[in-house]
């Protein structure tokens, strides 16, 4: 068992070891001339579907957008949480049940205190 683990380890070594050097790598290649840098105000323009922007580039968007983003990955998370145990409630008995009652009984609780500061509510 202490073998399968040590692979993990190992493959988990290997991933940050590569992760930490190839920027180091990039970098150093920069420096010493390897890696040639032509900056051309054509290479450093605005791409946007091949035409000119007007006006402001930088457009800020309403940070609700991004809250209803988190709200959708909250309720897949909660999806992929309870798919398993409704496929296997008559394997788990009836400390899963409580313990998924449990855990919806949290979200339930959030939810309603989400609704109450009118979090929800799109103006």
């Amino acid at each position: 068992m202490l073998a399968d683990f040590g692979a993990i380890g190992l493959f988990l070594i290997f991933a940050f070891v590569f992760a930490a050097t190839m920027p180091l790598v990039t970098f150093t290649l920069t420096r010493i001339g390897w890696v040639r840098r032509k900056p051309n105000p054509v290479k450093n323009d605005t791409y946007e579907c091949g035409l000119r922007t007007i006006g402001r580039s930088w457009v800020q968007f309403n940070f609700r957008y991004y809250f209803y983003a988190l709200l959708f990955v909250l309720f897949d998370v909660v999806v992929i949480f309870l798919y398993p145990w409704a496929v296997g409630i008559r394997k788990l008995g009836l400390s899963a049940f409580v313990a998924v009652s449990i855990f919806v009984a949290i979200l339930l609780v959030g939810y309603l205190y989400a609704w109450k500061k009118r979090a929800l509510e799109w103006q």
